[in-house]
């Protein structure tokens, strides 16, 4: 089930956030990134329509992951 960010309380919507980038760990890329500025590209995915908050009710767990993976 897809939740519109925007329905979410804005604390809510942070914690979310900031619990998926803590949890995926290490970056490993050319660049390391803060957790701010990680914070900063979930939300703009989000804000742009890249990312999509989703619940699933069977594990009652959420999580944000690209659009374009749905289909």
């Amino acid at each position: 089930m897809e939740i519109p960010y925007e329905k979410l309380n804005p604390d809510t919507l942070d914690a979310l956030i900031q619990e998926l980038v803590t949890r995926n760990g290490t970056d490993y890329g050319e660049r390391e990134f803060s957790l701010e500025d990680k914070i900063k590209q979930v939300k703009a995915g989000l804000k742009s329509g890249k990312a999509v908050i989703t619940y699933d009710k069977k594990t009652e767990t959420c999580n944000i992951i690209m659009k374009d993976s749905l289909s």
